[in-house]
């Protein structure tokens, strides 16, 4: 074997990174991160019967819920933007949501009891998935109804607005508000996965 490529093969091996060194570099970063308190946003994905969920959480609580169909890149970007660019894959932090995010679709929850941060919805957004937990497990309300608990009787219209962008889907149970006519209405999890909640619910 000629001597360029016995050096091809050594620079080969010196810049070859399995997946037990990355997985024990990235451990390491996090601690540190953790230790030097700049670890701002942690996230995870969890497998669910509506798809991939991304969950991110900060120091004050769950700030984030997201389907696959949202991106899961895209959705990591912008809690960069929005929140803090000091962002890193941290399971762990994410270990009670997990577990509550399983109870609930093994009909073992009916209510979370999370910590959550809210700066991702302001003003009648926030006031409007405040009301969403009103609504009980198993039971749907229409916009209109939601509009006058959040205490805007004629704000359906915005209504629709808040649960399309709402940050905590599930947890803050927007896919249990439905059209007046009956009709499922949007959801940003897709109509499936809509339909799905609302089965599991029922049948508990």
């Amino acid at each position: 074997m000629s001597t360029e490529a016995n050096l091809s093969k050594a620079l080969q091996r010196a810049v070859t990174v399995d997946d037990d060194h990355l997985r024990g570099l990235h451990d390491r970063l996090v601690a540190d991160a953790e230790a030097e308190h700049v670890l701002d946003v942690a996230y995870r994905t969890i497998d669910s019967p509506v798809g991939s969920l991304l969950l991110a959480a900060t120091d004050t609580g769950l700030v984030r819920v997201a389907y696959a169909n949202e991106g899961h890149d895209r959705v990591l970007e912008t809690l960069a933007t929005d929140i803090s660019p000091r962002i890193l894959r941290h399971p762990a932090r994410l270990d009670a949501a997990a577990r509550e995010l399983d109870e609930y679709f093994a009909g073992r929850r009916k209510r979370f009891g999370l910590p959550l941060d809210w700066r991702l919805s302001t003003g009648f957004r926030a006031t409007v998935l405040a009301h969403l937990g009103d609504i009980a497990y198993g039971r749907t309300a229409s916009y209109a109804t939601v509009a006058l608990l959040a205490g805007r009787p004629k704000a359906a219209r915005a209504v629709g607005t808040a649960c399309a962008t709402n940050p905590l889907p599930i947890v803050l149970p927007c896919h249990r508000v439905v059209r007046s006519d009956g009709g499922m209405g949007g959801y940003l999890g897709g109509l499936a996965a809509k339909i799905t909640l609302l089965e599991l619910e029922a049948s508990g």
